[in-house]
């Protein structure tokens, strides 16, 4: 049996393949070797697996997941190991995932829009260039964290409109102190920004709240996107839940920087379960 996962700082998608092919998919926490240590893992798996895989069946493992570069795959891998005694592990990061999921062999390029960012050029099978987006304290322009953090500061320093501003309280109910605390004191500051995301999607039609979109995606155009040698001789192709909900705003962003507008989809799941099918590539 073939497992995949398609592993975000938020959710683990899982899609388990058996011998005839046939899906069964699945999820669980989040885990990014940044936030998440080898026994935190494998407690979570241990929890969330066994109702849905026997582990001793499975002989191959793709993990597809955020902050999976070459110095931290190791901690992925040994706790997949524990776990998984006799599949073969192959940790990759989550944007040659999205590339192979979007893209399947043809070159392009690709992007993340989810909790975080990501973004690269995708050649003759590998991600040949990729600008780095610096994670939600630096970077992620465009992530729903990125979204997440515009709302709090706007709302934390009065200059959400009234009725948003109302509508926030009404739907949250948290002071001061505690949007201080869950970014400040407690983990997982990224994903608590992030849940914001959904508040903004649900009031994308005020003005104030498009216009909030709208300049999180010029910032990802203008500091990533557009640093790519070429990248309006190429189609727009994204992964992630922010691409997916936002779609009519990115395909306009695109528009105003002159880019082909590709394929934009919630997960990259359907692509990488179809890629990992082909008897080629197991």
């Amino acid at each position: 049996m073939i497992l995949i996962a398609d592993s975000g700082s938020t959710k683990t998608l899982w899609c388990l393949l058996d011998h005839q092919g046939k899906e069964h998919r699945f999820e669980t926490i989040g885990f990014n070797p940044y936030f998440s240590d080898q026994d935190q893992i494998v407690h979570a798996l241990q929890s969330a697996m066994l109702p849905n895989v026997t582990p001793a069946e499975v002989q191959q493992i793709y993990f597809y997941g955020a902050g999976c570069f070459p110095d931290k795959i190791q901690i992925i891998e040994q706790a997949m190991h524990v776990f998984f005694v006799h599949a073969r592990v192959q940790v990759e990061l989550d944007l040659l995932g999205a590339a192979r999921s979007a893209l399947g062999n043809s070159d392009g390029f690709i992007a993340i829009l989810g909790t975080g960012a990501n973004s690269g050029l995708f050649r003759h099978g590998q991600i040949v260039q990729n600008i780095d987006s610096l994670g939600y304290i630096l970077g992620d322009e465009g992530s729903g964290c990125y979204l997440g953090k515009k709302l709090l500061t706007s709302y934390l320093r009065g200059f959400l409109p009234l009725e948003l501003s109302t509508l926030f309280v009404e739907t949250y109910r948290l002071s001061v102190s505690d949007i201080m605390d869950a970014l400040y004191a407690k983990p997982h500051a990224n994903r608590f920004c992030a849940s914001f995301s959904v508040f903004l999607h649900a009031h994308v039609e005020h003005p104030y709240v498009r216009n909030l979109v709208e300049e999180s995606f010029d910032d990802f155009f203008t500091n990533l996107v557009s640093q790519y040698p070429d990248y309006q001789q190429m189609s727009f192709n994204c992964v992630g839940s922010v691409g997916y909900h936002f779609k009519q705003i990115l395909e306009l962003t695109c528009q105003k920087f002159k880019m082909q507008f590709g394929s934009v989809n919630k997960s990259p799941m359907e692509g990488l379960a179809a890629y990992h099918a082909k008897p080629s590539k197991n």
